[in-house]
C-alpha cells in the first residue's frame, strides 16, 4: 500500500494558501532540502488544478533554462502527475494525466496499485481536505513559517470531527521555520484526572 503524504507551507496561524510576501523571506537552503526530501518519497504527484497550473507555468521553463533548479525541475517533469479537476484541461507538461472518476475511489485505487511506491500532494488544499476527511492521508508534512498571515485559506476548516495527530519528527531552521511531520491517529485516551462533575 503506497503512503500518501501531504506537504504544505503554512503560517503560524494555520494559513496554507501561500502569499509570496510572507513565504519567500523564509525560503532558504534548509527549506529547499526539506522540499527535495519530501519529493524523493514519491513516484506520483497528486495535485489540484491551481497547483498544476502554477507548477506547469514555472518548472518546465526552469528545467530548460538550466541553472541551480534544473535537476529538481527535471525530477518534477519526469514524475507521474495525476491532476484533480472538473474543468477542461490541456496538458502542457509531460507525464501529466487527469484523475479519472470519483476522487476518493480513484485515490484508494492509486494507493493500492502495486506499481505505486509513494504519493505526494504538494499544496492543493481542497484535495487534502477531502482526503483527510476520508482517512486516506498517511502523513502531513508542514513547513510552519514564523508569521501570522491573517488571511487566506486554512487546511483545517470547520467540521464536526477533530483530527488527532501524532508528531513523527520536528526540525527548526535558523529562519525560525519549523519542519513538522504528523500522522493522523485515533483520539487518545484522557490523561490525568477526569473533569469535575457539575
Amino acid at each position: 500500500m503506497a503512503k500518501l503524504i501531504s506537504t504544505l507551507f503554512i503560517s503560524a496561524d494555520g494559513v496554507a494558501e501561500i502569499d509570496p510576501a510572507w513565504h519567500f523571506p523564509y525560503f532558504d537552503e534548509n527549506m529547499g532540502r526539506a522540499v527535495a526530501e519530501d519529493y524523493e518519497t514519491a513516484d506520483v504527484l497528486l495535485i489540484g488544478r491551481d497547483t498544476y497550473d502554477s507548477f506547469a507555468g514555472a518548472w518546465p521553463a526552469r528545467e530548460s533554462a538550466g541553472g541551480p533548479d534544473e535537476a529538481f525541475a527535471k525530477r518534477l517533469g519526469d514524475v507521474r502527475k495525476v491532476v484533480v479537476t472538473r474543468q477542461r484541461l490541456t496538458f502542457t507538461w509531460r507525464n501529466s494525466e487527469l484523475l479519472a472518476g470519483d476522487l476518493i475511489d480513484a485515490v484508494t485505487a492509486l494507493k493500492a496499485d502495486p506499481g505505486v511506491g509513494g504519493i505526494v500532494i504538494p499544496g492543493s488544499i481542497t484535495v487534502v481536505q477531502q482526503l483527510l476527511a476520508a482517512g486516506l492521508v498517511d502523513e502531513l508534512r508542514f513547513l510552519v513559517h514564523p508569521v501570522a498571515a491573517r488571511k487566506g485559506s486554512r487546511l483545517f476548516d470547520d467540521g464536526e470531527t477533530a483530527y488527532h495527530l501524532s508528531v513523527l519528527s520536528t526540525e527548526t531552521f535558523p529562519t525560525g521555520v519549523i519542519r513538522v511531520r504528523y500522522a493522523p491517529v485515533a483520539a487518545p485516551e484522557p490523561v490525568g484526572a477526569s473533569p469535575a462533575e457539575p
